[in-house]
């Protein structure tokens, strides 16, 4: 149970959206350019690191949404590399840039100043562009935002991974919307 009346019984972060929609407005908006908008980092590998760091902090809503929707993306319809990569990124079948950009990400997540230059210049020998690097460190920082908000009031989430599975290509073709 929440810990405040959100007077709704959405899961996670859409409930907080139904609670108060003009936070909704401005942190869908937030979400859509950071994991919509046209970049050289894929949709799927932008899921992906949102998923990454939803995972190292133990938010099951954000980490399942994301996650099928990362799947979708990168037609991961087993999901099978989105768990490799929560459970050891290094281990993935991932490019060398992506690899280098989750391990940015998940300095971002334990402190922004856990990014080292030797990380940045790392994904910048992989190949990583100051734009990309800049939004994954954007990403990582948003979503660390966005979990702290759904755990920190104590939302529910479904444990059935296949309702995040239904969801994740609506989600795709129509972004991040507040509920209706």
């Amino acid at each position: 149970m929440a810990h405040i009346d959100l007077k709704n019984d959405f899961p996670g972060i859409r409930g907080l959206m139904a609670f108060d929609p003009d936070a909704a407005d401005a942190l869908n908006g937030l979400a859509n350019v950071l994991l919509r908008r046209e970049s050289t980092l894929s949709k799927g590998d932008r899921e992906m690191i949102a998923t990454f760091v939803s995972s190292q902090n133990d938010c099951l809503f954000c980490q399942s949404v994301h996650g099928a929707v990362s799947s979708y993306h990168l037609d991961d319809s087993d999901g099978i590399l989105i768990q490799q990569v929560k459970n050891d990124f290094t281990k993935a079948p991932l490019s060398s840039k992506m690899k280098a950009l989750l391990h940015i990400a998940g300095s971002v997540q334990k402190s922004g100043k856990a990014v080292s230059s030797q990380q940045i210049d790392d994904a910048k020998s992989a190949g990583a562009s100051d734009q990309e690097i800049h939004d994954t460190v954007l990403i990582a920082a948003a979503f660390c935002m966005f979990n702290r908000y759904v755990d920190g009031l104590n939302t529910w989430a479904p444990t059935d991974q296949s309702i995040y599975k239904e969801r994740a290509e609506g989600i795709s073709a129509n972004g991040y919307t507040k509920p209706g």
